[in-house]
């Protein structure tokens, strides 16, 4: 369902909103639109993906760096690049991160934009759920080590407490699903340790079909510029080649086809295959925070980058509708 909004800009800012979203499935243009944004508002951009915050995991994670120069001015950025490979980055973190940055932002008297396809982190920031730092649970591990992937996830599914299932594309990320859940059915927090964000969120819709195109076209451009170097460099790094496999997709893949499990063919046939899934499953928790109460403005990725800006800067104003609409 798409907004229906005028296509008018320059009327004074009326400051209802602290923070702009930017969402949408992978390879739908979000972080080019965002930036264009950015640009035009003069503010800044807070990253929302779980790998990017890896140093070293640039080609794998789409990091596209050189998206955040517009006509030679660079776009600050941020929670991109902060903490090495081989970690366990999680959402308790980000939310503490993302909320250091953004009041440091908010000093600044300006709107950021959080721009990024990982649901769990967005929503956690915008309704600031009250989140614990998980330990592991190594009696727990123990006995799930032997389950296969889709076991995991039917165990999974009979929680229903938050938790981000869109990554969950390896054993270990499962069985590390499985220990917060259990963690938090007896350790459930009562109360809300940073305040829920009032947002403005664009939500970047892109057709199925013309998705699956970008995301092959994609994945074979990332390999011709060196994915599978990126990997085995950090294999040279010492990073443990489970680690890789943890953090899914790219890593996973490459790291099993460099260990000699998949053939050349094999990996980027199942590669591809996961990360078409992947895109389905963030647009499943998109439509599933529509449900939970949030509001999500959804445009074609594919229009003009001006008009959707327009539409952007139409809902930071509130102006009357005029006969003009985005549909």
């Amino acid at each position: 369902m798409y907004c229906a909004v005028p296509l008018l800009i320059g009327v004074r800012f009326f400051m209802n909103y602290e923070l702009i979203t930017i969402l949408g499935p992978t390879a739908c243009g979000k972080t080019q639109f965002a930036a264009q944004l950015a640009a035009q508002l003069d503010t800044e951009i807070i990253s929302a993906d779980s790998r990017q915050v890896y140093r070293n995991m640039d080609v794998g994670t789409g990091k596209d760096l050189e998206d955040y120069t517009i006509d030679e001015k660079k776009i600050p950025y941020h929670l991109i690049d902060i903490c090495d490979p081989g970690t366990k980055y999680n959402v308790f973190e980000y939310q503490r991160d993302f909320f250091k940055v953004y009041n440091s932002l908010k000093n600044k008297e300006i709107i950021p934009i959080l721009c990024g396809g990982t649901g769990m982190y967005i929503e956690a920031v915008l309704k600031g759920y009250k989140l614990l730092d998980v330990p592991p649970n190594q009696q727990l591990r123990e006995s799930l080590k032997e389950k296969t992937l889709s076991e995991l996830e039917k165990i999974l599914s009979c929680y229903k407490t938050l938790h981000n299932k869109t990554d969950m594309d390896s054993v270990q990320r499962a069985i590390r699903a499985i220990e917060i859940e259990e963690y938090y059915k007896t350790k459930a927090p009562e109360q809300t340790e940073f305040k829920p964000i009032n947002s403005l969120i664009i939500g970047l819709e892109i057709d199925r079909e013309l998705r699956r195109e970008r995301i092959s076209s994609r994945l074979r451009r990332r390999l011709e510029e060196g994915m599978i170097d990126e990997v085995h460099s950090l294999l040279n790094l010492g990073i443990k080649s489970e680690d890789l496999i943890y953090y899914g997709l790219e890593y996973k893949y490459i790291t099993q086809y460099i260990m000699g499990k998949l053939s050349y063919r094999e990996m980027v046939r199942q590669l591809e295959t996961a990360i078409h899934q992947f895109a389905k499953r963030q647009m499943t928790w998109f439509r599933g925070m529509e449900r939970r109460g949030f509001t999500i403005c959804w445009t074609d990725a594919t229009l003009p980058t001006e008009r959707n800006i327009n539409l952007v800067t139409s809902l930071l104003q509130k102006v009357v509708p005029s006969e003009e609409y985005i549909s």
